[in-house]
């Protein structure tokens, strides 16, 4: 700054004022100062100045995987609502491993970020708490609470209870493909949608539910294992699209017709939903607007907010060909 200050005719602290734009700068002051600057080829040393002022223009988001569809629309969302205040997210791909979220987490304390978004699989309530100790606003983004933290959660009752009624009108024997047992709280929506089945006069026994991580080569499996029982399930309900996606390539394998023989019922409405063949039926969890929640809560907190906030957001069911 200084080299710009002296090629310009001016003081540092002008170059400051026009970088920062927190001073009004007269014009030709200004076009001498960016002049030096195109000159020089000065670039503003951005750890340096988050040293000193203890701030940063940085957001870290940190999801299970970014090559998910949910993901990176929650990513682009959140990036549109935070650019207007000068924030930049920082996308983290965690492959769902405790050991990746707590590093990255540990990562933005360490680098001074303005803030967290973060889903987390495999962390607990108690692994926040320096998160908390540090200052630096955080919000999450799952189906459970994590005690006194700003949370982004779905209400999908209204949604399942009417993927239920659809499938109960044809169906006799539901069973799920969910996630890991070692999941952060459990599996939420695999409990919601047991206890929502007994009103419909339907079971979910533990014989037909299957477990595995949130992928492709899970829900193949998962329905492989269910397709093998000795009675079998005529509708499968996945814990994510992906897993559901996975579970339509087996039944291809097999030569098992979804819906004819098995509806196939998926969680998120990702992009690639309605693109597949048959469309997928799914209850949609707007990614855009948990993007958009979790960049209110974010804000508020940087602007001094300090009660702990939850934000609900809706479900819907979305019929398509696979019931």
């Amino acid at each position: 700054m200084a080299d710009v200050a002296r090629a310009a005719g001016v003081s540092s602290a002008t170059v400051s004022y026009v970088l920062s734009g927190k001073r009004p700068v007269a014009a030709a002051t200004r076009a001498a100062v960016e002049a030096a600057i195109a000159e020089l080829h000065f670039t503003v040393n951005v750890t340096a100045r988050n040293l000193r002022t203890g701030s940063s223009s940085l957001v870290a988001l940190i999801v299970p995987d970014i090559a998910n569809p949910f993901f990176a629309q929650l990513a682009a969302t959140l990036q549109e609502e935070l650019r207007g205040l000068g924030l930049h997210v920082v996308v983290c791909s965690t492959r769902a491993r405790r050991d990746e979220e707590q590093a990255l987490l540990a990562e933005a304390v360490q680098q001074r970020f303005a803030g967290v978004v973060i889903t987390p699989f495999r962390l607990k309530p108690g692994d926040f708490q320096f998160v908390a100790d540090s200052g630096m606003p955080l919000v999450v983004s799952a189906d459970v609470s994590f005690g006194p933290i700003d949370l982004v959660t779905p209400d999908a009752r209204v949604a399942t209870r009417r993927a239920l009624e659809r499938v109960a009108a044809q169906r006799r024997r539901i069973a799920m493909i969910a996630g890991p047992r070692d999941a952060t709280g459990g599996d939420p929506r695999l409990e919601h949608l047991r206890a929502l089945a007994l009103q419909f006069g339907m079971s979910l026994p533990h014989e037909l539910v299957v477990r595995g991580e949130h992928t492709r080569e899970a829900g193949a499996a998962g329905f492989r294992e269910l397709m093998s029982r000795r009675y079998r399930p005529d509708a499968v309900f996945c814990g994510n699209d992906v897993i559901a996606v996975g579970a339509m390539d087996k039944a291809h394998e097999l030569g098992i017709d979804i819906p004819g023989e098995v509806a196939l019922i998926g969680h998120d409405d990702a992009s690639f939903a309605s693109l597949v063949r048959p469309q997928l039926t799914t209850i949609r969890y707007p990614a855009a607007d948990v993007a958009r929640a979790a960049a209110r809560l974010l804000t508020e907190r940087l602007e001094g907010r300090k009660v702990h906030k939850t934000v609900h957001v809706k479900a819907e069911f979305v019929e398509r060909a696979t019931v």
